[in-house]
């Protein structure tokens, strides 16, 4: 079986269609093939050994060889290997998965509805918004705002919300009642001795004449992530939230927080709900819900939401939305016992003890000159790469300089990803130890210093 893998057929077949891949140059290089983990690393199909810096796709929270997952995954496989949660019926998982979460909650919530990815968590965030509107008879009251810069997946509705362009080419996205405001990146966006502050206030006030100027009576709702993740991990600049939601409140637009990448722990905090003092109205999560060992989201919302899709289903009956693995006993299990881990070995304490060496060797790397700015907060972070420091001016995007950076890390033994800009993201497994994270920091250091040759060549 093995060397039917790693055959030159094996590769062939892996080649026919990658997401988030240049599909012209992974057709002549082909894919990298990994077949092993063990803690934060990951092996290929040749026995080499890297350091996962991404934990998969920002996901892999505790690790590739977490036994108890597995464990729970066989056990409930061996007792009910599927069963649906419709028509008033219900697995034993996602009830007490469902329990944990709204006790747990960073804000006052009362249900929880199961996806199978961040994306059709947001997907489900859209129709839930439109339904709760037609149901309170506000029709025209549809719109949702998202920012330039954000991600929030990449189903039809999802990736419409997202605010990358790469989301949108050739896919005939955003829908209709989808809009954008600003980027809260104050590195590329505050104006010259505009203060953090000051942007954050232009900011909400951009916000506000936006909603003016659709009308209050159209905007439904907001979406944002406590921090941008695959857009570039971009804090908030500072106010930014607290400008931000009393607007939201004074022209009834439900408030929705994106916690698939930042929630369980990622910045310390169960949530960074809690980080940055959010009251949202709804949360949508997954990735370190069940530690990425089996595929599953959620939408967490309180009350005023909830009430209304109950009168919803009491005036137009069936409430039409689910999914056949909607809450699926198997997931639910894992992400049940996912939670019971982080509880037990405590690991956002343990986050909290090493988060301020990888913001050290983080931020140290600020000095290179190739870096323009370094971001990040807990155990996430993410370096910008620039052509010009002073004049904070990127590289030619042709030039393709973080992919080739990340390439030279991964033949280091690290990875990472290169996003828009240029940047470079670090989101390790929160399992890393203080000693992981410096050897982490030395291969990417390793890579960066190579690429001066790169650059001066281009």
């Amino acid at each position: 079986m093995l060397d039917k893998l790693n055959s030159p057929h094996a590769r062939d077949i892996a080649s026919h269609l990658h997401p988030y891949t240049n599909l012209s140059t992974h057709a002549e290089n082909g894919p990298h093939i990994f077949n092993r983990g063990e803690g934060i690393y990951v092996y290929d199909d040749e026995g080499k050994q890297y350091i996962e810096g991404l934990a998969g796709l920002w996901c892999a929270s505790l690790g590739f060889s977490e036994k108890r997952l597995v464990k729970a995954a066989t056990a409930q496989m061996e007792a009910l290997p599927f069963y649906h949660n419709f028509a008033h019926k219900a697995v034993e998982p996602a009830i007490e998965l469902a329990e944990m979460l709204v006790k747990k909650a960073p804000v006052p919530m009362s249900k929880v509805f199961f996806t199978n990815s961040g994306s059709e968590a947001n997907d489900t965030q859209v129709k839930l918004v439109w339904y709760y509107n037609n149901v309170l008879g506000r029709p025209e009251k549809k719109k949702i705002i998202a920012r330039r810069g954000a991600y929030h997946g990449i189903t039809l509705a999802s990736a419409s919300l997202t605010g990358l362009q790469y989301a949108h080419n050739a896919f005939d996205v955003p829908i209709n009642n989808i809009i954008h405001t600003d980027c809260p990146h104050y590195y590329h966006y505050g104006e010259d001795g505009e203060s953090e502050e000051d942007f954050a206030s232009r900011l909400a006030g951009n916000l506000e004449q936006l909603i003016m100027d659709e009308g209050p009576d159209t905007v439904a709702a907001f979406i944002a992530e406590p921090f941008l993740g695959a857009g570039g991990v971009i804090e908030p600049p500072k106010g930014y939230f607290e400008k931000i939601q009393p607007i939201l409140k004074e022209h009834d637009i439900l408030f929705i927080v994106d916690e698939v990448i930042s929630g369980f722990y990622r910045t310390g905090n169960m949530f960074a709900t809690e980080t940055f003092n959010l009251e949202p109205d709804s949360i949508s999560m997954a990735k370190a819900l069940s530690a990425a060992y089996q595929p599953i989201g959620a939408v967490m919302m309180n009350d005023k939401i909830h009430d209304v899709l109950v009168e919803g289903s009491r005036k137009f009956g069936l409430f039409g939305h689910g999914f056949t693995y909607s809450g699926h006993p198997v997931p639910t299990a894992v992400a049940l016992e996912t939670q019971k881990i982080y509880d037990d070995i405590d690991i956002g304490g343990h986050v909290k003890s090493v988060s301020s060496r990888f913001q050290q060797r983080l931020h140290a790397l600020a000095d290179h000159p190739l870096v323009g700015e370094t971001r990040g907060l807990g155990l996430i972070g993410a370096v910008e790469l620039v052509k010009d420091k002073d004049a904070k001016v990127n590289f030619d995007p042709a030039q393709q300089v973080g992919p080739w950076v990340m390439n030279r890390a991964t033949e280091h033994g690290l990875i990472v990803r290169a996003l828009v800009n240029d940047t470079i993201a670090f989101c390790p497994p929160l399992i890393i130890s203080e000693q992981q994270i410096d050897d982490m920091f030395d291969c990417f250091e390793k890579a960066l210093d190579d690429a001066i040759g790169y650059v001066a060549r281009l």
